[in-house]
């Protein structure tokens, strides 16, 4: 039993199978970077067109990420970038959209 509780040096607590996710953590380093974009942008009214995109892609992204990822660790910082993106996405859309002033 105390074999069971030992870790390896040098891995997290979170990823408990210590196996390398090389898609899955491109995912998570996208989705939190496009939420940090997104809700960035959204405090701003003109860059509401930047705001909604990365809000959108950071959801699609983090969507998926979700459901490919494989340890806790993936599995919350997907969730942090997709609050974050959503919340820009949804001021995005609130100060105009995803086409507003372009299609105009």
């Amino acid at each position: 039993m105390a074999q069971a509780m030992r870790r390896e040096p040098g891995h997290s607590l979170f990823a408990t199978d210590g196996k390398p996710h090389p898609l899955q953590d491109t995912l998570v380093g996208v989705t939190l970077v496009l939420g940090v974009l997104a809700f960035v942008t959204a405090q701003f009214h003109s860059l509401h067109l930047l705001s909604s995109w990365a809000g959108l892609v950071g959801i699609l992204t983090g969507g998926y990420g979700q459901f490919i990822s494989a340890t806790t660790r993936e599995r919350f910082l997907l969730i942090v970038g997709l609050g974050a993106s959503a919340i820009g996405f949804y001021l995005g859309m609130a100060h105009g959209g995803l086409f507003t002033g372009v299609i105009n």
